[in-house]
């Protein structure tokens, strides 16, 4: 093989190289992948990546009773579902039982199994009831500007180039509120 020869298999290699590369990193961005989406009137807020199983929670003070109550939710075969919910205490409107099982757990009635699909599942967060996120073991503020936004949240497919401008939207407020 000639210095030439040699030259120009290396620049070929080189160039099938650099062809692999930025049509790996475009498929990134163009190949959809799944993800918790969190909308206000139609324009996405929030975005989380996601996967069948993820779980997540939901926190908010009840506006009577001034008590916190969770509800928790598991993304199963592309959708919501409920799985449990824990509040401290009963009043009107709260079902005497739920799900498979309920449970008095330091002083939380907590009942589990509740397995109903609530997709997608829409949330008023008024500011005043403090609603925040359960996602991957850290809580997120939801309803911090004024009035009562009304959040719908959805499991579905999207490319990265879709979610991008939220994903650093909402990394940028953790950073700044952590």
């Amino acid at each position: 093989m000639t210095l030439g020869t040699a030259v120009m298999a290396r620049k070929r290699r080189g160039l099938i190289l650099a062809t692999a590369v930025i049509g790996g990193i475009a498929a990134v961005f163009v190949w959809p992948q799944s993800w918790l989406l969190i909308r206000h009137n139609g324009d996405l807020r929030y975005v989380y990546p996601a996967q069948d199983g993820t779980t997540f929670a939901l926190r908010w003070t009840h506006s009577v009773e001034r008590e916190n109550w969770i509800e928790r939710f598991r993304l199963h075969n592309g959708q919501i579902m409920l799985i449990g919910t824990r509040f401290k205490t009963f009043g009107a409107g709260v079902p005497a039982h739920a799900g498979k099982r309920t449970t008095l757990e330091n002083g939380w009635v907590v009942m589990s199994g509740i397995d109903r699909i609530v997709d997608p599942l829409a949330v008023q967060a008024a500011a005043a009831e403090n609603y925040s996120l359960r996602y991957d073991g850290a809580w997120h503020a939801l309803g911090r500007q004024a009035g009562a936004p009304i959040l719908t949240f959805a499991y579905a497919r999207a490319p990265l180039y879709r979610v991008l401008p939220t994903l650093i939207g909402n990394w940028i407020d953790t950073r700044g509120t952590g």
